[in-house]
C-alpha cells in the first residue's frame, strides 16, 4: 500500500471548504502543473478525512498557497464517479502574497495566478502585465482578453530558443 502514495506540488486554487456539518473534513482544489506546459496543467479535487489537518486546511490556507500534498489518488470506477486525492499529509511550501492593505474596502490592483504564469491586473488601465511564476517578464497584454495570445507567443518563443 506504501508504494500507492503520490505527493504533488501545486497552488491552492479557489477557498478550501469542510466535508461536513463539524468541520472533521475538508474538501479543496489544487492546480497542479508539472510543465510549463499549459496543456499540462490540471485542477485535482483533494479531501481530507483526518479533523486535525482538516481543521488546519479549512482556517489556515488561502487560494494561492503552494503546497505539497501526499496521499493516494482515488480513480473512478463508474463513469459518473469523480477522480480525487486523499489527502494523508500537506505542507505549505509557499504562502500567497498578502495584500498591502487588508483593510482596503475595494482594491485597485490584483494578481492572479494562470499555472506557472501570474497576471497583474491593474483598474486603472486596461494592459493586463504578465510574468512567469519564476519573475521573468513575459509581456504586456493590451487587454484581458489578449492574455492568451501574450502566453501562446511567449511560449512559441521559448520553444524556438530551445528553453
Amino acid at each position: 500500500m506504501a508504494d500507492d502514495v503520490i505527493a504533488l506540488d501545486g497552488f491552492l486554487d479557489e477557498e478550501t471548504v469542510p466535508g461536513d456539518l463539524h468541520g472533521s473534513t475538508a474538501r479543496f482544489r489544487l492546480t497542479v502543473s508539472p510543465t510549463d506546459e499549459r496543456t499540462d496543467e490540471m485542477i485535482l479535487p483533494c479531501t481530507v478525512a483526518d479533523s486535525v489537518l482538516a481543521h488546519a486546511v479549512i482556517h489556515d490556507l488561502v487560494p494561492g498557497d503552494k503546497l505539497r500534498v501526499t496521499g493516494y489518488l482515488r480513480l473512478p470506477r463508474t463513469p459518473d464517479e469523480p477522480m480525487w486525492l486523499v489527502v494523508t499529509e500537506l505542507a505549505v511550501l509557499e504562502t500567497a502574497p498578502e495584500l498591502s492593505d487588508p483593510a482596503a474596502a475595494v482594491a485597485t490592483a490584483v494578481i492572479e495566478r494562470c499555472g506557472p504564469y501570474v497576471c497583474y491586473f491593474d483598474a486603472d488601465v486596461p494592459e493586463v502585465e504578465v510574468f512567469t511564476e519564476t519573475g521573468v517578464r513575459v509581456g504586456t497584454a493590451p487587454e484581458p482578453g489578449g492574455i492568451g495570445e501574450l502566453l501562446e507567443a511567449f511560449e512559441h518563443r521559448q520553444a524556438a530558443s530551445g528553453e
